[in-house]
């Protein structure tokens, strides 16, 4: 199996997407859409009173592979759940792939002249999908109870290294509103 190309490739948000879904078959570069690798995008209880939001946000617009959130839900997840419990908190993935990632993939070597399409097929095969994200926008974020802070820091540290940009994580605390008493 072949492996996964470099994403270096990919992270830089160019002007406009370079995909294409039509009606028109002719009109139409992307024939199918992978599947989205993010399994679940809401984790835990999500109906309980929490007093305090963790955001992981990005310093600069980039894309991120489908399969670095997954990872990145993943470690987060399972650092929450193993000291809060699988009600503690309420965990969510704010981005959606929708990005279709394509490539042409030229052959070198003996014989490759009579593989490789050249640029008359220059659309590309599909490989991915990928989230454009632009700066400041929240990645993940954790809802949590202000006594459990530094865990949910912690989590969000921990899924921060898989992800291809630099990010930072900034506190949200929830005032809650006290009610006029009823005459």
């Amino acid at each position: 199996m072949a492996k996964i190309r470099k994403f270096v490739c990919y992270r830089r948000i160019d002007k406009k997407p370079y995909t294409r879904f039509s009606k028109f078959k002719k009109l139409s570069y992307v024939r199918s859409r992978p599947v989205c690798r993010v399994v679940r995008f809401d984790l835990g209880d999500p109906r309980k009173k929490y007093n305090l939001t963790l955001h992981l946000i990005t310093t600069r617009p980039l894309q991120i592979r489908d399969n670095a959130l997954e990872s990145a839900r993943q470690t987060a997840t399972r650092f929450l759940e193993k000291n809060l419990g699988k009600v503690g908190f309420y965990f969510q993935v704010r981005v959606y792939p929708h990005h279709v990632l394509r490539e042409n993939p030229l052959a070198a070597g003996a014989g490759a002249d009579r593989m490789s399409t050249g640029m008359s097929h220059s659309f590309g095969k599909t490989i991915g999908i990928a989230a454009r994200i632009k700066k400041g926008r929240p990645v993940l974020t954790v809802h949590v109870m202000k006594e459990n802070a530094e865990t949910g820091k912690r989590a969000l540290e921990l899924s921060k290294y898989k992800l291809p940009c630099t990010c930072r994580i900034i506190e949200e605390k929830i005032v809650e509103k006290k009610q006029a008493p009823a005459k």
